[in-house]
């Protein structure tokens, strides 16, 4: 009676939890669903979102093609390839934005729309030290298809996390369409074929391949916020900012060309190592390590003071830069977003240094950017300031 009773009530103490467990998961069963049903009228929201924006912008983006003579191994020439990017409709005059990489030197180029409707192309004006190209159809567009420019949004205003779509012809598949986020803002590339950079680059996890270069990069409200430039491996691409094609693509329109700021030398973002090179330099400072400076450049005649080799081959740091018109500097691309932003050939920059741990302050005026690479004897071991 005893053992019975026992086990009688080991039993219940082993079946109270299991049914308080199923009652449990009967209460919940209720909230989980309500959760997946959640969950799916998000994803389905996005997925409409994202079908509305493409079916409002894939007749505004176009692909770009070029003739290109191709070679062999031995560089005899093989006959005409094809060279492709993408682009869209800038206004209802018939520009097109794309890249300057996209367009190669050619003077004129073919637009094709994704309807299969294919038109010729003048190069208006290209700048490849942001790598941005506008071109005008020439040819007369017929009624029924009234081109449609695409909305430039506000670039300043992305933030990391934010969504964006990127559209364009990867690989020739004309049409593709591919999404992600900003994964960072303020990224500083070089221009390709230049050996100058590019500031403000726009970083996103969405999709960048060959053929997409010149595309729109798109924000949720089916803005353009960048042209999509570059693609590296591991999903991680880059884009021009819109603010630095409204700055330029009117000129562009206007000129033919951009003229871009100047100081004349090469820099770093001061790094620890750096920083043991400079002598005298304060603790914990943060700035602009200098490296080489273009001889009667703007830095050179405003006294700006670069690195140098003793006899023993041993570098010694020259001056840091902390601050230009007294803003703060603590990153290469801080001083190089400033310069070409705010400031324009002829006009002034103070440049607040340490030197010998002492501050001081330098005045540069601005020329204008000389055009080819940047004229330095040797190879600067960091990338030039545009």
């Amino acid at each position: 009676m005893v053992i019975l009773s026992a086990v009688a009530l080991s039993f219940t103490a082993i079946q109270q939890p299991i049914k308080a467990q199923q009652q449990l998961q009967q209460n919940e069963q209720p909230q989980v669903q309500q959760i997946q049903n959640d969950s799916t009228a998000i994803l389905r929201s996005e997925s409409h979102a994202l079908n509305t924006i493409f079916k409002q912008v894939e007749n505004s983006v176009i692909q770009v093609t070029r003739t290109v003579p191709g070679t062999n191994v031995t560089g005899l020439p093989t006959g005409n390839l094809t060279a492709l990017g993408s682009g869209f409709v800038y206004d209802k005059l018939g520009h097109v934005i794309t890249n300057n990489h996209v367009v190669g030197g050619a003077k004129v180029v073919d637009v094709t729309f994704i309807d299969g409707n294919r038109y010729t192309a003048n190069v208006t004006g290209a700048d490849p030290y942001s790598d941005i190209a506008v071109l005008r159809i020439i040819e007369k567009i017929p009624s029924k298809q009234a081109l449609n420019p695409l909305v430039l949004g506000n670039s300043s205003k992305l933030v990391v996390g934010d969504q964006v779509i990127a559209i364009g012809n990867p690989f020739g598949l004309d049409g593709t369409m591919t999404a992600g986020i900003v994964s960072q803002t303020g990224r500083l590339l070089p221009a390709p074929n230049v050996g100058y950079s590019i500031p403000d680059l726009i970083q996103t996890d969405a999709a960048i391949n060959p053929g997409n270069s010149g595309g729109p990069l798109l924000n949720i409200q089916g803005e353009v916020v960048g042209i999509n430039f570059a693609g590296l491996q591991g999903g991680v691409g880059f884009a021009v900012p819109s603010n630095t094609v409204m700055r330029i693509a009117p000129v562009l329109i206007e000129k033919g060309n951009y003229t871009h700021p100047s100081l004349g030398f090469a820099g770093a973002t001061l790094t620890s190592d750096l920083a043991k090179s400079v002598q005298g330099l304060p603790a914990n400072i943060k700035g602009i390590f200098v490296s080489t400076i273009l001889k009667g450049g703007p830095a050179d005649r405003a006294g700006l003071h670069g690195t140098t080799i003793d006899q023993f081959t041993q570098r010694h740091g020259g001056d840091v830069i902390i601050a230009a018109d007294g803003r703060n500097v603590t990153r290469f691309e801080d001083l190089v977003s400033y310069i070409e932003e705010k400031k324009a050939p002829g006009e002034a920059v103070v440049l607040t240094v340490i030197r010998d741990g002492h501050s001081l302050d330098l005045k540069a005026i601005l020329q204008a950017r000389p055009s080819g690479p940047p004229p330095y004897l040797k190879q600067p071991p960091v990338p030039p300031i545009p």
